[in-house]
C-alpha cells in the first residue's frame, strides 16, 4: 500500500521544500545559505500555489463559438498560475539585490558569517 497517494505528491514535495529552507534559515549563519535556504523556501511556496490552482479536467478559459451554449464546462483560472509567474519575478529580483549587498558587505568586512559580522559590528 502506498503511504503517499501519488495525487497528493506535489504537496509532499511542497512541505519538504518549506521545511527544508526553514532549518537552512534557521541554522546556517552564513548569510549566502541563508540567502538560498529562503530561495529554496519560495520554490516551496510556488509549489504549492501551482499544485492548488490546477484543475482535473479544467480547460483554459477561451469561448469558442460551438462551446458558447454548454454550461457544464469546467475552466482552468489562470489567475493563480499568473501570480506564481510574479513571484518568481519578485524572487530573482530579491536575489540578485540580497546578492549585491552581499558582495559589498564581503568587500567591507571580509565575511559573510553572521557571528564574525556581528563582533566586527560591534568593534
Amino acid at each position: 500500500m502506498n503511504l503517499i497517494a501519488w495525487g497528493q505528491l506535489q504537496y509532499v514535495l511542497a512541505a519538504v521544500l518549506l521545511l527544508v529552507g526553514l532549518y537552512g534559515m534557521l541554522v546556517q549563519t552564513n548569510f549566502v545559505r541563508k540567502l538560498l535556504a529562503m530561495n529554496v523556501m519560495q520554490v516551496g511556496v510556488i509549489v504549492l500555489f501551482v499544485s492548488l490552482a490546477v484543475r482535473t479536467g479544467g480547460t483554459p478559459p477561451i469561448e469558442i463559438e460551438h462551446q458558447a451554449a454548454q454550461t457544464d464546462i469546467v475552466y482552468a483560472n489562470p489567475l493563480p498560475h499568473a501570480f506564481m509567474l510574479t513571484a518568481i519575478v519578485v524572487s530573482v529580483s530579491t536575489t540578485g539585490v540580497a546578492l549585491a549587498l552581499l558582495i559589498r558587505i564581503h568587500r567591507r568586512f571580509d565575511t559573510v558569517d553572521e557571528a564574525e559580522l556581528l563582533d566586527r559590528l560591534r568593534e
